[in-house]
């Protein structure tokens, strides 16, 4: 059976890639330790930084975009467990009056002393989203990126900017806005709180105790061994950014970059209960809707069943980023699920190609048939 599963799914993905021009690479791995099932594919192309075209391989360093706030939110509760925050904490308390300082106005009063940890994990402070949302003069953020690929930008300065530009959306805990905004406040919470840069608090709590050691944050670390392979390219339109240090706009929203393999050792150990107590992950079980049967809660997508749309086979949590990564473990068929197609926008197009391969594995192996 898991030969039949492994076809099927390799010749899907070949499809997918061919008959799309916008994916020049493409990375999946599908892992099942009930089922003995371990597949990683690479398809495609990469430019490298010199300019040469290699063909794609499964051992390539991959950017996994917002795949990457799932590190955060992780991040966030270890100093939970610390002691070090609570998620009640209000981000007051762990930023500096100039970053607060009108952070979050809506309709005229300002809320930012309102906002609390949780608010920002689940994207529910209402606060603004530098990726997404268009400031009403000049350019936004994507623009700039594209124009200005050797700008390096801080945290403080992407806050700045926000807050200067761009529009809240709602009291705090009153809805849902995607927010990036927010998870770079979180990001210098964690400064704050753990005493280290953000960066280092990855690989210190993260990468190096679970031996990821080609994982690094991309434009502020390097990883433990270099890989023998270069990054894999990520393509707004036909343009390939992964070398524009323009990305360390990314930060603790999604620079998280690595090999799948590596990935997969992070996916497992959060599973297995090797990173947070159990009580810790039922915690972050806090939810707001992220759209029609996906619900958000601290830093992890949940997707539910919806009669007649959402089929309970489905049923899975991680994240997903704007380049067409995923990270998703299974439960049902304890099956981990990571890839990227490597193109912005590309979101949808990402899920949408994981929820395919999830109907194969139901349909082929043993436990998918039960």
């Amino acid at each position: 059976m898991t030969t039949k599963t492994a076809e099927q799914i390799s010749s899907h993905f070949r499809k997918l890639v061919s008959s799309d021009a916008k994916i020049r690479s493409a990375y999946l791995l599908v892992h099942s330790d009930r089922n003995g099932f371990h597949l990683n594919l690479a398809e495609g192309e990469t430019e490298t930084g010199s300019g040469s075209i290699v063909q794609s391989h499964p051992e390539q360093p991959v950017y996994t975009a917002s795949v990457g706030k799932l590190f955060t939110a992780v991040l966030v509760a270890m100093l939970f467990e610390q002691g070090k925050l609570s998620f009640e904490d209000r981000i007051a308390d762990h930023l500096d009056a100039d970053l607060m300082d009108g952070l979050h106005v809506f309709k005229g009063k300002d809320y930012s002393e309102q906002i609390q940890v949780k608010h920002l994990l689940n994207h529910t402070s209402g606060l603004h989203d530098f990726w997404e949302d268009k400031p009403a003069e000049g350019k936004g953020m994507l623009e700039r990126l594209l124009e200005q690929p050797d700008r390096n930008w801080t945290p403080r300065e992407i806050v700045t900017w926000s807050k200067g530009n761009l529009k809240s959306h709602f009291t705090p805990g009153e809805g849902f806005h995607y927010s990036d905004t927010g998870y770079h406040l979180l990001g210098l919470i964690i400064e704050s709180a753990a005493g280290m840069p953000f960066q280092t608090a990855l690989s210190q709590f993260i990468f190096e105790p679970l031996g990821m050691k080609h994982a690094f944050l991309l434009g502020y670390s390097q990883p433990e061994e270099d890989s023998s392979h270069p990054i894999a390219g990520v393509y707004i339109g036909d343009t390939n950014v992964i070398n524009y240090q323009a990305m360390s706009v990314d930060y603790a929203g999604g620079g998280v970059t690595a090999p799948l393999e590596d990935l997969l050792i992070f996916m497992q150990a959060l599973v297995q209960g090797q990173v947070l107590e159990a009580r810790t992950i039922d915690l972050m079980d806090d939810c707001a809707k992220f759209s029609l049967g996906i619900d958000y809660g601290y830093g992890m997508m949940k997707i539910r069943t919806v009669p007649l749309i959402m089929p309970g086979k489905f049923n899975c949590w991680g994240n997903a980023g704007a380049s067409g990564a995923f990270m998703f473990y299974h439960p049902g068929l304890d099956t981990t699920l990571i890839g990227c197609l490597n193109q912005f926008g590309y979101h949808t197009k990402g899920i949408r190609f994981m929820f395919r391969v999830i109907d194969i594995l139901t349909k082929t192996l043993p436990d998918g048939q039960r």
